[in-house]
Formats: structure tokens, sequence, C-alpha cells
């Protein structure tokens, strides 16, 4: 029984070793399944290093990206990093001819992210989401993959973290302010309310009605019949919408001219 298992695993390990040969095979940061790289025919791939040479202006600051880390085993057995192509495709002819028909952009095909994003493409299948799989705005527009940390969630994160709020005014300018009483969940980034890729809520909302707004506007009641805030009863208003489409907080991002957000 020993034996057999000793070659079924020897036979299992030269199966997996010969499809390292086509696969992005190592990320330092990650644990994840194994995909397939964009192809493109009659390219090979030809390492970062070979990308740096033209595009100083995107290789400057990549060296510190999560992306920056994916690695496979070149034709001599040694490491290559492939961590350009892995996203725009084995290099070969497009260093040779140096057209745009001869790599692949991701800003035009969002599949290259979402090979490895998985989860993200099931966000995107939800019902309110932002128009990426219809082709009408691209990842790039709100995460650079060339920089800091690939996860919105992770320390170093320069996309929808620390910098939230900015990224989302390059399209929601009026939504993000500045005001002169702001909602101070703004602090917190849009996504404290919003789930930027896909949800189930209308305007892509974390969660249904009054709900969201009582994951931070909660107080302990004392009565069974009222709904308390700030010495108020709300449970009339309560009943008749949201917080903001019941007619009284509909400046629910930030006002100019009324603290409590009313108008």
């Amino acid at each position: 029984m020993l034996r057999l298992f000793n070659f079924t695993r020897h036979r299992l390990l030269a199966v997996g070793l010969a499809a390292w040969a086509i696969l992005i095979v190592s990320c330092t940061v990650v644990s994840r399944p194994i995909v397939l790289p964009p192809q493109i025919p009659g390219a090979k791939f030809v390492g970062a290093q070979a990308c740096a040479r033209c595009h100083t202006d995107i290789t400057r600051s990549f060296h510190d990206a999560t992306h920056s880390r994916v690695v496979a085993p070149g034709e001599d057995g040694s490491t290559k990093n492939v961590s350009c192509e892995a996203c725009h495709g084995p290099a070969s002819l497009h260093i040779k001819a140096g057209t745009r028909s001869t790599i692949v952009n991701p800003r035009n095909a969002p599949e290259t992210c979402l090979q490895c994003h998985t989860n993200t493409r099931a966000e995107f299948s939800l019902p309110h989401t932002h128009p990426v799989l219809a082709g009408k705005i691209s990842c790039i527009n709100c995460h650079n993959p060339h920089e800091g940390e690939a996860h919105a969630a992770g320390a170093g994160a320069r996309s929808l973290i620390t910098a939230s709020n900015a990224t989302c005014a390059k399209c929601h300018p009026a939504q993000t302010g500045p005001y002169v009483f702001p909602h101070e969940v703004m602090r917190d980034g849009c996504v404290a309310c919003h789930s930027p890729h896909g949800s189930v809520n209308d305007k892509m909302l974390k969660s249904r009605g009054t709900s969201l707004c009582y994951q931070c506007h909660f107080q302990p009641q004392a009565s069974s019949t009222a709904i308390m805030h700030g010495g108020v009863d709300h449970s009339p208003n309560v009943i008749r919408g949201t917080c903001w489409t019941a007619g009284c907080h509909n400046a629910i991002h930030g006002s100019n001219v009324n603290s409590t957000l009313r108008y």
C-alpha cells in the first residue's frame, strides 16, 4: 500500500510540474487557485525586466505592488518574474513590433482581472453594480494595479480605504462634497454604506432601508412602542420609508446649511 501511494504521489507530482510551465505558479502574498494568464498567439513570456525598458513611468513604483510578485519557471528552469505578463499576456511579439494589437490591455478586458478576483466577478453579477461587465467603466477607473496592495482591505491599500472618497469623487463629486456639515460616516469612506462592486440593494447599499442607518445610529430603547433618537420619537417616520426618503434627512451625504442633514 505504501509503494502504491508513493507511485501515485510521484505521478501526480510529475503531471503537476508539466502544468507549471504554462501557468502562473507562485504569488508570495496570497494562496489562490492557479490560473492561466492571457494568451497571445505566437508570443512567449520574456519577463518583467524587458517591459521596464520602455515603460519606466509605470515600473518606477511597481516594485512594491502586490501584482509585482507573480513568478513562473522559465524555459531554462530559472524563476522568471512575469508580473507584467500575468495581466498583459506574453510580450515577445509586443517588444518586437511595438504595437498595441500585440499586447492585452486590461482596461478593455475586465476578464483579465476577474480571472483572479473571482469573488468580485460574483459581486458584478448582483442586481445593482458598477457597469464593468457591460464595458462602460473599467476596474482601473477605481484601482491602480501598479501600486500598493491589490486588495482594498490590505494594510497599504491606496484605492478604496484611505482615499476612498477621492476615488469615488472622480464620478460622484456632488455626493462627496466637501460640505459645511458632512455626514460623519464619510470619514470612513463611501464604502461604509455602499458595496462598490455590487449589491442586492438599490444604489449598491450594504443594507436595506433604515437598517443601514441603524448600524451607526442605534441607541438602547426603553419603550416597546417608540423608537427614540436624540430625545425624539422616530417611529411615525420610520414606517414611512428610509431615513432619507421619509422627508427627514434628505441630505444624506452632507449639507451646507443644516447640521442634522435635513436639507
